[in-house]
């Protein structure tokens, strides 16, 4: 994992996004989905990937945002 990927992780009752190399969250949220939202945007901008933790804190998806380059152009 890359210093500035983008974690979306259970943060006590809600959710956050922790940008990796960062001592605090980035932001929080109430709802899991509301936290995916950010954190996605976030990694976007940044070009980074975004992985988005489980409850028990496991990683359960991971997506990367390619900087400059939109991945859903690619042919494949």
């Amino acid at each position: 994992m890359a210093k500035g990927d983008v974690h979306t992780v259970p943060h006590g009752d809600g959710w956050a996004n922790k940008v990796e190399g960062n001592e605090r969250v980035s932001n929080t949220a109430e709802t899991k989905a509301e936290a995916q939202t950010k954190g996605r945007d976030m990694a976007q901008k940044n070009g980074t990937e975004h992985l988005i933790h489980k409850k028990d804190g496991t990683i359960g998806e991971r997506n990367t945002y390619p900087r400059g380059r939109d991945p859903r152009q690619s042919k494949g």
